[in-house]
C-alpha cells in the first residue's frame, strides 16, 4: 500500500495536532508583532487572564464530551462567588464553611441542571439557559445588586507566590490535573464518551445514563463555582454580574481545544490549549492597540475555524 504524501502527511499532522500547532503559531505572531508580548510578566499575564475560562471550561469539557452543553456556567460562577462572600461577610460563618457552600451552591446548581435533563427530559439548552437566569437573578437578590467584598483569606487566591508566580495559575493546573484524572481514569469519564458517542449504547450496555448525567453537570457547576471564587478573589469582591458571556468562552475553548460538539471525544490538555489560545489572542490584540469590536470579530473567526478543522477531522477519520 503506497505511503502519504508529504502533502497528505502535513493535512493529517495539522489536522490531528490543530490547537497545539495554532498556539505555537498564534505566540510566533504575536511576537514578531509586538515586542512586549515574550516579557515573562506579559506570559504570566496571559495564564492569569486564561485561568478562569481554563477552569470554567474543564467542567464544560465533561457536559460536551457527553453530547450536552451547559449555558450556565458564568452565571453559577457569579452565584457561588456571591454566597461565599455573603455568607462569610454578612452570615458570620467561618470562611473556610463559607467556601464549602459556594461550592455546594456550584455543584446543587449543576445539579437541578442535570436533573431537568436526565429526568424532566428537557433540552440541555433549555435547561441549562433557564439555570443562567436564575442562577444570576440569585446572584442579584443575595448581594442586593451590589460588589460584595470576600474575606482576605480568599482573597489570597488572586495573590503571587514569591512575587511572581500567580495563585490563579497554579489553581487552574490543579483544575486541569482533576479534569484529566476524572476523564481518563474514572468510571464516571468513561461513561461521558459512552454516552456522547451513543447514548442508547451505553444505555443497553448497563451505564445508568440519567446517574452520570446528574454527576456530569453536578462536576460542571462545581468547576463554575471554583472559577468564580477564583475571580473574586482576582477582583477583591464578589460581583452579580461577574463572568456575563464567560460561558460562551468556556464553550468556544472546548472546541478550539478539538472537543467535537456531536460529543464523544474531547481531552482537558486540549481545552486549556483553547483557553490558551483565546488569552494569547487577545492580549496580543490589546498590546497592538486593535480595538475591542475587532477582538470580538478575530475570535468568532477563530471559533469557526476550530469548529471546521472538527468537521474536517471528523471526515477524514471516516
Amino acid at each position: 500500500m503506497p505511503g502519504n504524501t508529504p502533502g497528505q502527511w502535513f493535512s493529517k499532522a495539522v489536522l490531528r495536532n490543530g490547537p497545539l500547532g495554532g498556539l505555537a503559531a498564534l505566540v510566533v505572531v504575536m511576537a514578531a508583532l509586538s515586542g512586549d508580548f515574550l516579557n515573562g510578566q506579559n506570559l504570566l499575564n496571559v495564564g492569569v487572564q486564561a485561568s478562569v475560562t481554563a477552569i470554567l471550561a474543564f467542567g464544560v469539557t465533561f457536559v460536551i464530551v457527553s453530547a450536552g452543553i451547559d449555558l450556565s456556567v458564568g452565571s453559577v460562577a457569579a452565584l457561588s462567588a456571591t454566597v461565599v462572600a455573603w455568607a462569610a461577610a454578612s452570615g458570620g460563618l467561618p470562611v473556610w464553611l463559607a467556601v464549602l457552600l459556594g461550592l455546594a451552591v456550584g455543584a446543587g446548581a449543576g445539579l437541578i441542571s442535570g436533573a431537568l435533563v436526565a429526568y424532566g427530559r428537557l433540552p440541555a439548552f433549555i435547561a441549562t439557559l433557564a439555570m443562567l437566569s436564575v442562577g444570576r437573578g440569585l446572584a442579584l437578590v443575595i448581594s442586593g445588586g451590589s460588589p460584595v467584598a470576600v474575606p482576605s483569606s480568599v482573597g489570597r487566591l488572586g495573590d503571587t507566590l514569591g512575587g511572581w508566580l500567580p495563585v490563579p495559575v497554579l489553581v487552574m493546573a490543579a483544575m486541569g490535573l482533576i479534569a484529566a484524572l476524572v476523564l481518563a481514569r474514572t468510571y464516571t469519564g468513561r461513561a461521558m464518551f459512552a454516552i456522547g458517542g451513543n447514548e442508547e449504547a451505553a444505555r443497553l450496555s448497563g451505564i445508568d445514563v440519567r446517574r452520570r448525567k446528574l454527576v456530569i453537570y453536578a462536576l460542571s457547576g462545581l468547576f463554575a463555582a471554583v472559577a468564580g471564587i477564583v475571580l473574586a478573589a482576582r477582583l477583591t469582591s464578589a460581583q452579580p454580574q461577574a463572568a456575563v458571556g464567560y460561558e460562551l468562552d468556556a464553550i468556544a475553548a472546548v472546541v478550539i481545544g478539538g472537543a467535537s460538539l456531536s460529543g464523544g471525544s474531547g481531552k482537558a490538555s486540549g481545552t486549556l490549549i483553547g483557553a490558551l489560545i483565546l488569552a494569547v489572542l487577545r492580549n496580543g490584540l490589546n498590546l497592538l492597540s486593535v480595538s475591542a469590536f475587532w477582538q470580538q470579530v478575530a475570535t468568532g473567526l477563530v471559533i469557526a475555524v476550530a469548529v471546521l478543522l472538527d468537521t474536517l477531522r471528523r471526515r477524514s477519520a471516516r
